[in-house]
């Protein structure tokens, strides 16, 4: 009877431990501090997957972007891709800038990084390709010198609309803080689809846009439209980016804004706000 009591006590506490809460967020970890899991490398002339130079690599529960084995850079930019697509979440990134940009390296690329959302695959990017067809969230360190935002828009081969009108700038600066030395940078993306986009930089809105789309001067244009099936984008896969200058992540998580909108179900989340619900589970 005791063994008997025993069990029926630990169901209870498993059931109730179990029980899905429709407020609690169930982030992410894309990074999970110890290796490139769920990640795929694309350098510019090297194939998709190829690490070149060991210019991706985790030390210390940090993902990192290094050029120390470098002797010259020569417009190997690398970006390194999520293996699933999303289109509606809260993204969250800490990053840093350390140390001195390679010999090589574009004078505006240093302390320049960034993460490219609603991005085509590493795999359907040409061989020689620099940037992902994309928009880039783009990260900057402070020069010491003056006032270099970070948080900013950048659009590879893709246009936005800015006060309902379209925005064909190619960089657009937020209204963010400079943030010198390396000092550790919260960037908070919020992605609705193709509805409206945030950059958040240590809780403070620093832009917002709406309706990525496909930009038609872009030589990949129609390449691109084959890809995405629409000029509009909807989604697409995340992209960590170095361009020459060393910088750490130590800190890469998501959380699903798109997922089962049916109370009844046992995965049901308030927090949704994009319906799937061929992802509920009864």
């Amino acid at each position: 009877m005791k063994s008997l009591i025993t069990i029926i006590t630990g169901f209870i506490l498993f059931s109730s431990c179990s029980t899905n809460d429709p407020s609690q967020e169930e982030w992410t970890n894309l990074f999970n501090g110890k290796d490139l899991s769920g990640w795929i490398i694309k350098t510019s002339k090297h194939p998709a997957g190829e690490n070149y130079n060991n210019t991706v690599r985790v030390e210390n529960g940090t993902l990192q972007m290094a050029y120390d084995e470098y002797t010259d850079f020569d417009g190997e930019f690398t970006h390194l891709f999520t293996e699933e697509k999303y289109s509606y979440y809260k993204l969250v990134v800490e990053y840093r800038f350390v140390g001195e940009q390679v010999t090589g390296g574009p004078g505006w690329a240093i302390r320049n990084s960034g993460a490219m959302i609603h991005a085509q695959s590493a795999a359907s990017m040409s061989v020689d390709q620099p940037f992902p067809t994309s928009i880039e969230v783009q990260y900057l360190g402070g020069l010491g010198n003056g006032d270099r935002p970070t948080g900013n828009l950048c659009t590879p081969g893709t246009n936005v609309e800015m006060y309902e009108e379209l925005f064909t700038q190619h960089c657009t600066n937020s209204d963010s803080k400079t943030y010198d030395g390396d000092q550790w940078v919260t960037v908070e993306t919020i992605a609705h689809g193709h509805e409206q986009i945030w950059h958040i930089i240590e809780g403070d809105t620093v832009i917002t846009y709406t309706h990525p789309q496909l930009d038609e001067r872009d030589p990949l244009y129609a390449d691109m439209l084959n890809y995405y099936g629409t000029k509009d984008i909807f989604e697409g896969h995340i992209a960590l980016q170095g361009e020459s200058s060393p910088v750490e992540f130590r800190s890469v998580k998501l959380l699903n804004l798109k997922g089962c909108m049916d109370p009844k179900a046992k995965n049901y989340k308030s927090y949704y706000i994009k319906e799937d619900n061929s992802l509920c589970k009864y």
